[in-house]
């Protein structure tokens, strides 16, 4: 298949590349720069110059396509509803281009949407719209254009990780250094799930071949670890105190992130692995989280 990649040249995407060619498709990958253009030619990918302000050009590339997968998405937390409104609209545009065919498109969201309830297991087949994550908009675009018979699913992300990037642990380390502390909430007993990010790519070409419409897949390698267990590796690599802080002071020291920082997001990948075929490998979240060079964040 022909497959349009967003995201191409992100943190995700672009290990997502070599595994579609290794398994035989072309790939016409999403950039706005030169760089970018010339990253995808030198993987052997065709480019497609388009943001994420412009669905209408996104829709373009899907035109082009067999299969979409899409996986760019505006990193800017600090606006971060305003960045899920925005995924939504792109959604929905590359959406209405794929009506009328049987072209799979691979849409991206959290863990938490599966969450069944507070410090239960988040599973594929849950999807829970009473969850405090916005990312449930592209949810519930997708699930819109699933009942206008596209052919949707989901793969759902937790912190993915190597010795670069944590998902929104990468963030923390920027906050702690700002407050001159690392902090976890009460007891630091809420987990957050994790997922190697060559692990991770390695699901959405599985869910591209082997998935099914309506699918939602979770690349998840380690259900869940404590917020404290990750305060202290930062700590430790930072050199920085490691502290305790009440919820009431959540948003004060998390600022955006303090909506997320003390829930408790545990989540399995078990039908993942069964229906795809799925086998995780690679570092802990801890051990790519100590072998950080922290000088360099």
């Amino acid at each position: 298949m022909r497959v349009f990649l967003t995201g191409a040249t992100g943190f995700i995407g672009s290990r997502i590349v070599p595994e579609l060619l290794a398994a035989g498709h072309q790939v016409l990958g999403l950039t706005r720069s030169d760089a970018g253009a010339a990253a995808l030619a030198a993987q052997g990918a065709q480019v497609h110059r388009g943001t994420l302000e412009d669905p209408a050009g996104l829709a373009a590339g899907a035109e082009q396509a067999d299969a979409v997968i899409h996986t760019a998405f505006d990193h800017d937390f600090a606006n971060f509803v305003a960045n899920c409104e925005k995924d939504g609209r792109v959604i929905a545009a590359i959406g209405e281009v794929l009506k009328g065919s049987d072209r799979p498109f691979l849409i991206t969201s959290g863990t938490g949407m599966g969450s069944p309830g507070p410090g239960q297991l988040a599973d594929e087949d849950v999807f829970n719209l009473d969850h405090p994550n916005p990312r449930a908009i592209s949810e519930t675009t997708g699930a819109a254009l699933l009942d206008a018979g596209i052919d949707v699913r989901i793969v759902r992300l937790p912190q993915v990780h190597d010795t670069h990037r944590q998902g929104l642990i990468s963030p923390m380390v920027q906050i702690a250094r700002a407050k001159g502390f690392v902090a976890y909430i009460g007891d630091g007993a809420n987990r957050w799930p994790a997922g190697p990010v060559d692990a991770v790519a390695k699901l959405y070409q599985l869910a591209l071949d082997k998935g099914a419409a309506g699918g939602r897949y979770h690349a998840v390698a380690e259900e869940g670890i404590t917020a404290r267990a990750i305060a202290e590796v930062l700590g430790e690599g930072l050199g920085m105190p490691v502290r305790s802080i009440a919820a009431e002071e959540s948003t004060a020291y998390f600022g955006w992130l303090g909506m997320l920082a003390g829930l408790d997001m545990p989540a399995s990948s078990a039908k993942t692995r069964a229906r795809l075929g799925w086998d995780p490998r690679g570092p802990s979240l801890i051990e790519d989280l100590k072998a950080m060079d922290y000088s360099a964040i």
